[in-house]
Formats: structure tokens, C-alpha cells, sequence
């Protein structure tokens, strides 16, 4: 894909914004985002994503902090007070043990998810972009219903009629 800005050199860098539900992309080469005072910042690792995300969690004053028993994973030994300090986990056991203390930080790292759900490639058919957005439905739906949010449920129930 072309650069759009100087239309010679090969767009790296595409921006995606959506304005009052409105989607614009732009493409620009390297140079073209720099002149235009975009930056581009390299992935984050994971670790220092988690460790930003503990680092934000609202902290509770002690004597309203539930007490969480300082246990140890029985696979490699870790500690959630570890994990705080290094944002990395022994291993795959630490999801089931320290499950109470990982949840918040899971759901605040995915947009209050605590599932992957991943994504439609926006060259996808929209029959398949349908069918997953059915599929997302109908789980709201159920977990709608599950809590008891028949509001919610109503409305998902009318969304998922307009698409099917």
C-alpha cells in the first residue's frame, strides 16, 4: 500500500480513528507520519503492560482490603507478591491460583473482558463479520439473562433479530 501523504514511498504505519461512529484509516511511510508529528512507539512488553496495569489498580485502605492468604503455587513456587514485582508468572498453574487476583487485571487489560474474543480481519466477508457478531451477541444475551439484566437482554434480544 502506498503512502497517502507523499504517494511514493510504502505505507508502515496505519492509523485507525472513529469520530462520533464515523471510521477513518490513513496510511503513511515512516517519514511522512514523522512529519506529521506522529509517533510511533515500538510494542510494549508484556511486562511492563502488566506492571502499568497493577500500578493503576485502586489501591483499598488495609482495613477494607479483603484478606487474601499469601499462598504459594504448588507447580513453580511463585508468589502473587512476585507477580506485583515482576509482572511475570512461574507458570501456567499461576492462572488457577492466583485466579481471584489476576481477574481485575485481566478484565482492565482487555476493555472489561476476561475471555479472548479476538478479531474479524476487516477484509472478512461480511457474512463472517455477521456471524461473529451473532455469536458475541448471543453470549451477552446469556450472560444477561444469568444476571438477571432483562433490560439488557431485551435489547441484545432486538439486536441479534435485526441482524438474523
Amino acid at each position: 500500500m502506498q503512502c497517502q501523504a507523499c504517494k511514493q514511498s510504502a505505507a508502515t504505519i496505519h492509523l485507525t480513528e472513529i469520530t462520533e461512529g464515523q471510521r477513518s484509516e490513513t496510511h503513511l511511510c515512516e517519514a511522512c507520519a514523522q512529519k506529521q508529528g506522529i509517533s510511533m512507539q515500538t510494542q510494549i512488553p508484556i511486562n511492563e503492560l502488566l506492571s502499568s496495569l497493577l500500578a493503576a489498580q485502586p489501591q483499598m485502605p488495609a482495613e477494607t482490603a479483603p484478606a487474601l492468604p499469601s499462598t504459594s503455587c504448588p507447580g513453580c513456587g511463585s508468589t502473587f507478591e512476585q507477580f506485583k514485582k515482576q509482572s511475570l508468572l512461574g507458570c501456567p498453574e499461576d492462572y488457577s491460583v492466583f485466579e481471584k487476583q489476576l481477574e481485575p487485571v485481566i478484565k482492565k487489560s482487555h476493555a472489561g473482558h476476561d475471555t479472548h474474543c479476538g478479531k474479524v480481519p476487516a477484509k472478512a466477508p461480511d457474512e463472517a463479520k455477521k456471524s461473529t457478531e451473532l455469536i458475541r451477541l448471543k453470549q451477552e444475551l446469556e450472560l444477561a439473562v444469568k444476571v438477571e439484566d432483562y433490560e439488557l437482554a431485551a435489547r441484545i434480544r432486538d439486536r441479534i433479530k435485526q441482524l438474523q
